[in-house]
């Protein structure tokens, strides 16, 4: 039985059992407006007082009768019409029950068409439409509905409009009667106020009454509104989804179980609860991996209906719906909603987050009587193919047989089809806009099913940061995956530690504790992640170290990244015993190495992903396919794609298409990209030491080709890779850092007169679309690298040091900063410009500039002494000086046309106009700064009242003293700016 989209009144009734002859007295009543809904015919004549009889008569015989009827439905797709039926009479009976409540005020019996009003609706269309509009909206029936992403306050609130509209269509039809207008002006007014204001709010408390009045008949009604509790609590940390499978079975009593290819799927499906987590033999020696049924959490969500013009990528959007704890409850409504099943739910969440997991165990906690869950790992099947053949491709891999969609269909019985398409996010990697529209297909697939009555529900995962290139078809819902909470992590330690309580007795190991993982949070708060956390640990309890502070984020992230690189090795080579220790660890470099060129693949274009085809090309052009081994790095991705994709920190996209498997690779967390990333650039950068020790021999260039090649496309200047160069820079000797800095100085100067262009072929581009950068912006990105490095290792450098050939080191910085934000994007630059502080000072030749990375707040930078800026002498106690250029600097911030000059200029265009000449007027104070008059005047007008007693008063006669040199209409302007209340200067 299919579903239909809108349930007429009629239609709820019948499907309800209700009397046929009453069903039909009703129309009658109402003028063939049940029937006209469905395609008859009628008087249109609106008899109120028998139509409202005929309501509340079948309406409450309906209600009372819905578990019986509950009872008989052959299967979840009747039952879920069944379920669609009641809650459509519920809120037309809602309406005439608050109605009857009112009557002796309102007088709706009364309010029949006389035999004068009946021969005068030939000559007054317009009461006989007043009464069709209000018929048509009781037999329509297109009222809100409860869903279970929407509070149920929400959905009282909508209804509460709608039955304001239906009740101000009958307050139309009412006044156009004969017996309306026979009544006294005031209880006119009475019954009008009643009807307009009092009786929407009270059929949304008779529709709260009946609502709740169902729910004890079909806990569905629970469901949709989030408000059953049943034995557990919403704070409760609940497991592998055993809710999902507790709340619907009630339900499924009755129905038939699948036979035959359905059965064998369901049997496919519950074998996976009895599966490890993980690989096993991705830990070590001695651990028991768990099993999905012991160990997966449910995890908190958010859900929301995409709308709008922003969407479901951005954090923004999704700040506006809160936190739940209650996804099996939420699942449960989603597959049991009343209403047609056209739209997917789409579930987004991190890498690692848990989303292909979650539609394994959904899978498997489904009640086979009631729900035919079909799983379609989308990196497993044709992407160039249909949906319906997609899920024929699953089904045979699932369950070793061939079956047509339709047959399986049949093969369910009345069971609800419940399509699990797990990875969208790896059809968009790996074949790009090509199916930007996949979830606009999976939408038509069901509404193509709900007409041949084969109602099919369907679930579609992703990873958050692709989803803004998906289309979504209307009315889609949104449920995003959250990281664990603590108490979360925390159970899950437990169950952790009780699975491998014998293994760590044997072994000498303690237990792995909150306090352990705490200093960890951000790994730890996704499944994955935490798992390779617990897994590193049961090494050797390798997360703590006795006598010693936790290890911070730099040496966690060597530690787990070495660890595994070694395990991984151990595994395909020969036995650990038969390798020395050195060869063990320069095996386990180059696999870190060659994980760290993966991580600049995605790093120089700005992606969190890469594809394979792309991995290729950059090693190639990198080292070479003869040369590879010699390089000190291993072979290229095209002849060790398996080699990559075994670490599991590491996230291989995957999807079919013309018979070719495409392939994308990204890890699990962004910042295994972002450590790697650093690993390898001070690796490549430190080993310019041993191609030119020193910077004595000036015959000599150093050979920085691989580093100008890897670090000319984008920045090192985010935060948290800024903190990991921080740490992994303090473990250098500080000799070597000293050496490594003046040589990088070196290569900062010398790279300016590079010509030729290393490693031609490398050249990753965000998109294949988009045109490499310009040589000019590579020359920029590898400079602003290079003194972020030289920073790092320094501390603190002064521009004479960066730059000690020039006559004008600060003029130097200058200059290269301007090459630096033209070779960043604004995001880009706003990053390096915050990581970067400036202090102006004097140096024994003049003017210095001192340069260092930020840390703590943001903080404002010091005033400006313009006697630092045009060169004078610090405390400068001469003259004041003027230009004339005033007009040029206001152009020159036009001509730039970047958005902070703009924002600057549009603040200072006021003073521009009205006093310009004094912008490039300058005071000077002996023994202090020298500051322009405009910057004074400003500081009196602006914040005069908040200086210390005295020195507004020595402010305002600097500012009057250096007034001579400006035009006597400037002046006279400042004069009045400067005015007291009085009126005096």
């Amino acid at each position: 039985m299919g579903v239909r989209g809108l349930l007429s009144f009629s239609d709820a009734l019948a499907l309800l059992g209700g009397d046929p002859p009453a069903v039909a007295a009703l129309d009658r009543a109402l003028g063939g407006a049940l029937n006209v809904a469905t395609g008859g015919i009628g008087d249109g004549l609106v008899r109120i007082a028998d139509a409202r009889g005929s309501v509340l008569a079948l309406g409450r015989g309906a209600v009372r009768g819905v578990g019986r009827r509950l009872g008989r439905a052959d299967g979840r797709a009747e039952r879920t019409e069944l379920l669609h039926a009641a809650h459509t009479v519920i809120v037309v009976l809602a309406w005439f029950q608050a109605l009857e409540e009112r009557e002796p005020a309102v007088g709706a019996a009364e309010l029949e068409l006389t035999r004068g009003d009946q021969l005068a609706l030939s000559g007054a269309e317009r009461v006989a439409e007043r009464g069709a509009a209000f018929a048509r909206a009781l037999a329509a029936t297109d009222a809100p509905r409860p869903a279970p992403h929407r509070p149920f306050e929400a959905v009282t609130e909508e209804l509460l409009g709608w039955y304001a509209g239906l009740s101000g269509r009958f307050l139309d039809f009412a006044e156009g009667l004969s017996a309306w207008s026979a009544r006294p002006s005031s209880a006119r007014e009475e019954a009008g106020r009643l009807i307009r204001a009092e009786l929407p709010r009270a059929a949304v408390r008779q529709y709260e009454s009946l609502y709740a009045q169902l729910a004890q008949e079909a806990p569905e009604f629970g469901f949709w509104t989030t408000q059953i509790e049943h034995r557990a609590t919403r704070a409760e940390i609940r497991r592998s989804l055993a809710g999902v499978a507790e709340l619907l079975a009630g339900p499924a009593e009755g129905i038939r179980p699948p036979t035959g290819v359905a059965a064998a799927l369901a049997r496919s499906h519950e074998a996976v609860l009895a599966r490890p987590v993980l690989d096993a033999s991705s830990g070590p020696r001695g651990i028991r991996v768990p099993t999905l049924r012991e160990m997966y959490l449910d995890p908190d969500f958010r859900v929301r209906e995409v709308t709008g013009g922003s969407g479901p990528a951005t954090e923004a959007w999704w700040e506006e719906a809160p936190v739940r704890r209650d996804l099996t409850g939420y699942l449960a409504g989603a597959l049991t909603s009343a209403g047609p099943a056209e739209v997917p739910l789409l579930v987004l969440g991190q890498p690692g987050a848990g989303k292909s997991v979650l539609t394994r165990v959904l899978a498997a906690r489904l009640p086979s009587a009631g729900f035919l869950p079909v799983r379609v790992p989308l990196r497993d099947v044709r992407a160039e193919d249909d949906v319906q053949s997609q899920i024929e491709q699953a089904v045979r891999t699932a369950t070793g047989e061939r079956v047509s969609w339709p047959e399986l269909a049949r093969a369910a019985g009345g069971a609800v089809p419940v399509l699990l398409l797990d990875g969208f996010d790896e059809l968009l990697q790996t074949t790009g806009v090509h199916h930007s529209d996949f979830l606009a297909r999976v939408a038509r697939f069901q509404q193509r099913e709900a007409e041949q009555g084969r109602p099919v529900r369907a679930l579609v995962t992703s990873r958050t940061a692709v989803a803004d290139r998906a289309r979504y078809p209307e009315g889609l819902v949104a449920l995003r995956l959250e990281p664990f909470r603590p108490e979360q992590v925390r159970r899950w330690l437990a169950l952790w530690n009780e699975a491998n309580a014998g293994g760590f007795a044997a072994r000498g190991l303690r237990p792995l504790t909150w306090e352990a993982v705490a200093h960890h949070r951000a790994l730890a708060a996704q499944p994955l992640l935490l798992t390779m956390l617990a897994l590193y640990d049961a090494a050797d309890n390798a997360l703590r170290r006795d006598g010693e502070g936790p290890l911070d984020e730099a040496e966690l992230y060597e530690e787990l990244l070495t660890s595994f690189a070694r395990r991984e090795i151990d595994k395909s080579g020969p036995a650990p015993a038969a390798v020395p220790d050195d060869e063990a660890r320069a095996r386990a470099e180059r696999e870190l190495q060659r994980l760290s060129l993966v991580a600049f693949a995605l790093h120089n274009r700005r992606r969190q992903w890469v594809s394979a085809t792309e991995l290729d090309e950059d090693l190639t052009a990198l080292l070479g396919r003869a040369s590879a081994e010699a390089s000190g790095f291993r072979t290229p991705l095209g002849a060790a794609e398996v080699a990559l994709g075994r670490f599991f920190f590491v996230q291989r996209a995957r999807s079919v298409r013309d018979g070719r498997v495409l392939a994308t690779y990204e890890f699990l967390h962004a910042t295994f990209g972002e450590y790697l990333v650093v690993r390898l650039a001070l690796h490549v950068l430190t080993s310019l030491l041993a191609h030119r020790p020193s910077l004595s021999d000036a015959a000599t260039s150093v050979d920085d080709d691989l580093a100008y090649t890897l670090l000319s496309y984008a920045p090192l200047s985010s935060r948290q890779m800024l903190r990991f160069a921080g740490a992994m820079v303090r473990r250098i000797p500080a000799a070597e850092r000293d050496r490594l800095a003046r040589l990088l100085v070196g290569v900062l100067e010398q790279h300016g007169q590079r010509t030729h262009e290393p490693h031609r072929g490398y050249r990753p581009a965000r998109s294949p679309a988009s045109p490499g950068l310009r040589t000019s912006a590579r020359h920029g990105v590898y400079g602003a690298n290079l003194v972020l490095v030289i920073l790092l290792l320094k501390g603190t450098v002064t521009a004479s040091e960066l730059f000690p050939s020039g006559n004008d080191p600060a003029g130097a910085w200058h200059r290269h900063a301007l090459l630096w934000r033209a070779a960043f994007d604004e995001e880009q630059w706003t990053d390096f410009a915050l990581s970067v502080s400036t202090r102006r000072t004097w140096a024994e030749h003049g003017r210095e500039l001192e340069i260092s990375l930020r840390s703590g707040a943001l903080a404002a930078p010091d005033p400006v002494d313009m006697n630092w800026l045009y060169r004078y002498p610090r405390g400068n106690d001469g003259p004041g000086w003027s230009r004339t250029y005033w007009s040029e600097l206001r152009h020159k911030q036009d001509v730039s046309g970047g958005t902070n000059d703009a924002v600057v200029r549009h603040a200072m265009d006021p003073v521009y106009a009205w006093l310009g000449p004094a912008v490039t007027t300058f005071l000077t104070s002996p023994g202090g700064p020298a500051t322009s008059l405009a910057h004074d005047v400003l500081e009196l007008v602006l914040g005069g009242a908040d200086l210390p007693p005295g020195e507004a008063d020595a402010l305002r006669a600097r500012v009057l003293g250096g007034l001579d040199g400006l035009s006597p209409e400037v002046g006279a302007r400042i004069r009045r700016l400067l005015a007291a209340p009085d009126g005096t200067a």
